[in-house]
C-alpha cells in the first residue's frame, strides 16, 4: 500500500513546496507510473538526473571551502565517499522516504521500500524537485542539513575495507577474508550477504545490492565492532 503524504514529507525535510506536483513526481517510481498508466504522469528519473548534478555542485563547493589545503585527488575521493549509495540511502531512510515512495504492487512486495538503490535515487530526485521549486538556496540547505554532516564517519564507510585491513595489521598479522554467505532475490534485484573474518573468526556480516557493497558493509560493521571492543 502506498502511503504518499506530502505534508509529512515536507515536515521531515523542512521545506514546503510551492508546486506539490514536483514532490509527487520525485516520489514516483517507474514501476508505479507504468502500473497506473496515466497519460502525462512522470516518474522520478528526470528529477534524479537533475538532482545528481546539483548534488555534485553543492558537495564540491562545500568541500572546496571546508578543506582549503586538500589536493584535488583527495577532494574527489572524499566527495565520492559522501555521495555514495550507502550514505544517500541512509539519509533517505532517516527521512522515511521508503514509507512515502509510490511503487507498483510488485515492487513493494519484493522489498522496494527498503532497497538502497531506490532510496538513493529518492534523495537525488527530491533534491532536483527542491531546486526546480525554490532554487539553489533551499537545495543547499537540504544537502547541508541532511548529508554534509558527520563527514568522518561517511568517509570511514567508503574506506571500510582498507581501514579494517590497517586496523588488523597494526596489532597482529591477522588475515582478513570475506565469504559470500547468501545470495537471494530475482536476477534484477539481487541481495548479497557477506561475512568478514579475521584469522578464521567471523567478526561481522554485511548486506548489499552487489558483492562489493556487501563486503564494504561487512567491513564497516567489523570496524564498529572492533572499536567497541577496544573502548
Amino acid at each position: 500500500m502506498n502511503q504518499f503524504n506530502p505534508e509529512l514529507i515536507e515536515k521531515n525535510i523542512q521545506y514546503t513546496f510551492q508546486n506539490k506536483d514536483l514532490l509527487r513526481q520525485a516520489m514516483s517510481h517507474s514501476s508505479y507510473v507504468n502500473e497506473i498508466k496515466i497519460k502525462g504522469y512522470e516518474n522520478y528519473e528526470r528529477l534524479e538526473f537533475l538532482g545528481d548534478a546539483v548534488l555534485e555542485l553543492i558537495s564540491s563547493e562545500f568541500l572546496f571551502e571546508q578543506y582549503k589545503n586538500m589536493p584535488e585527488g583527495k577532494l574527489t575521493k572524499l566527495r565520492a565517499s559522501i555521495v555514495c549509495e550507502y550514505t544517500l540511502s541512509d539519509v533517505a531512510k532517516k527521512l522515511q522516504y521508503g514509507d512515502f515512495v509510490l511503487l507498483s504492487k510488485g515492487e513493494a512486495l519484493t522489498g522496494g521500500r527498503n532497497r538502497n538503490s531506490i532510496l538513493c535515487d529518492l534523495f537525488e530526485s527530491v533534491l532536483g524537485a527542491i531546486y526546480l521549486d525554490g532554487g539553489m538556496s533551499p537545495a543547499k540547505t537540504y544537502v547541508h542539513k541532511f548529508l554534509l554532516t558527520d563527514i568522518e564517519n561517511k568517509q570511514l564507510f567508503y574506506d571500510a575495507k582498507t581501514t579494517l585491513q590497517e586496523m588488523v595489521q597494526k596489532g597482529t598479522t591477522g588475515v582478513v577474508s570475506y565469504e559470500l554467505l547468501e545470495e537471494k532475490g530475482p536476477d534484477h534485484n539481487k541481495c548479497f550477504i557477506t561475512g568478514v573474518s579475521v584469522d578464521g573468526i567471523m567478526l561481522a556480516k554485511g548486506e548489499g545490492s552487489s558483492k562489493k557493497n556487501a563486503e564494504q558493509m561487512a567491513a564497516y560493521q567489523a570496524i564498529l565492532t572492533l572499536k567497541q571492543q577496544n573502548k
